[in-house]
């Protein structure tokens, strides 16, 4: 991952990091809180032996002392020399329970022994190390007497006292609330990589091309209201959502499809607003002057007559079995040169009418007349419609809804597109959170905070241009859009009585 996504993760987690942090600075409070404060004092020893009148003597005692200075520090922790402790101080414990509490230790190469208490009285810490240094000072010339007899080589004496300690040693609460803030901290940082790592939504562009292998041509924000105005191009052409629509058509102009320009719109699943991205689509390219033919080959749930309020009884079923003809049930809308062919009656056999040969010849026909060609088709994974027709078409976009679709649906939806030998022009985010660190605005680089209005097309130059293309190919050998029953010109003529 580069900096760009941990930065996102914190982003996104940043509630759950905080959260797991203050938990683990609550623990250590309460750890802290709970703790019987201890007192810590110390007294120090001094070994050396007796006797001795030249350097060699003393070096020789010297080494000695060295030499044993580790069996007496080991001698603190007995019986032997707590018992008297004990019995003179009149503690009710054991020798046992107190070496718990008492700690000898001896510097390298020297002959000095500290003698450090633990408890939670200073008084009576520093009272028991000093009775334990005086006990191991007289212990120790008991267990190393003279040779002849005489008194032992072997002197400890007391050369610091234990004083009561001010302040507690233990618990260190600045230290203890310092370790538990870092272990929320990292337990936070683990959890939300964690969380991200096992998160298999396709939340961003970069997730959706992991997939597919195919670019973003357009993102569209989330929008609470889409369903009370669904055709926002048309409705409000001047919100953010609105120029989303526009700048997937201009990047759906730059996209090469060999010379083709006929495309389907699809998805991986059920609503995730593949019909109104098409229908928006379109009519922003018809703003543009562009000439656009919407078809609704939706023939399981088709939703594009219902979006554009339009005759829909009537439509593509009823061109593919013969029994309309194009210009018939493919009607004009909204004053520009935008023409839609509503799905008509829904077939018992919508895949078989969709790979059929006439809607190929329908498709190819149209391709001629119009400089764009839009198929409103089902998702991919439910069933197999968009994957037979978008091998009839230059392509097909991919509709992904942000946070919604999982990875594993892209994937299935991707090579249900694969196997058919179909092309995947590039996916369009849909449904883009427009706060937050996946936000539309942050993540996409949209909503200068500034529009524009697009005037749309003229009728009547749309009307020459299409009169033009007719006039073109009227010598052509190939199938016609007349023979298909669809004329240009009449249907112009329609429009401008119906405006």
């Amino acid at each position: 991952m580069e900096l760009s996504d941990y930065i996102r993760i914190l982003r996104k987690n940043w509630l759950l990091i905080l959260v797991l942090t203050m938990l683990g600075l609550a623990g250590a409070t309460a750890f802290t809180l709970t703790r019987t404060p201890a007192y810590e004092s110390s007294s120090t020893i001094f070994v050396s032996t007796q006797g001795g009148s030249t350097t060699a003597e003393l070096q020789q005692g010297s080494t000695f002392t060295q030499a044993r200075i580790n069996t007496y520090v080991g001698l603190v922790a007995t019986p032997s020399v707590l018992d008297p402790v004990i019995g003179e101080l009149g503690l009710s414990t054991t020798a046992e329970a107190l070496s718990k509490e008492v700690k000898a230790a001896a510097a390298l190469n020297s002959t000095l022994i500290s003698i450090t208490v633990l408890d939670s009285d200073p008084t009576r810490a520093s009272l028991i190390a000093n009775s334990v240094a005086t006990s191991l000072s007289t212990v120790v010339p008991q267990l190393e007497p003279a040779v002849d007899g005489g008194a032992s080589p072997v002197r400890l004496t007391r050369v610091s006292d234990a004083q009561p300690a001010l302040e507690p040693t233990s618990p260190n609460v600045a230290l203890n609330l310092l370790l538990g803030t870092l272990v929320g901290l990292v337990l936070g940082l683990g959890t939300a990589v964690l969380r991200t790592t096992l998160d298999n939504r396709v939340r961003t562009p970069r997730d959706a091309e992991q997939v597919t292998h195919a670019p973003a041509i357009g993102a569209i924000a989330y929008d609470a209201k889409a369903k009370e105005r669904p055709l926002i191009v048309h409705a409000d052409p001047l919100s953010p959502r609105a120029e989303s629509f526009r700048a997937l058509r201009t990047n759906l102009q730059f996209l090469d499809m060999g010379g083709r320009s006929s495309f389907v719109v699809t998805s991986s699943i059920p609503s995730e607003g593949k019909s109104t991205t098409t229908i928006n689509l379109a009519i922003a390219l018809a703003d543009a002057g562009k000439r656009v033919a919407l078809l609704d080959t939706d023939l399981r749930k088709p939703k594009v007559a219902e979006y554009l309020s339009i005759e829909g009884g009537a439509g593509l079923t009823d061109v593919l079995i013969g029994r309309a003809k194009v210009n018939e049930v493919m009607l004009p809308w909204g004053g520009r040169s935008l023409y839609v062919l509503p799905a008509g009656k829904i077939p018992p056999n919508p895949s078989e009418l969709l790979g059929s040969q006439q809607m190929t010849m329908l498709l190819e026909m149209l391709e001629r007349d119009f400089d764009v060609v839009l198929c409103d088709a089902p998702p991919l994974l439910p069933v197999t419609d968009a994957a037979i027709l978008a091998r009839a078409t230059s392509g097909a976009l991919m509709v992904v809804s942000a946070g919604k679709t999982t990875k594993h649906q892209l994937t299935g939806a991707t090579e249900a597109l694969n196997t058919v030998g179909a092309k995947l022009a590039g996916f369009i985010m849909s449904m883009v959170p427009t706060r937050g660190p996946d936000s539309y605005y942050s993540a996409y680089g949209y909503g200068y905070g500034y529009g524009y209005r697009e005037m749309p097309a003229k009728t009547s130059r749309f009307s020459r241009k299409r009169d033009k293309s007719v006039a073109d190919t009227a010598g052509s050998d190939d199938l016609s859009l007349d023979e298909l029953g669809f004329s240009p010109r009449r249907t112009s003529r329609e429009a401008q009585r119906e405006t």
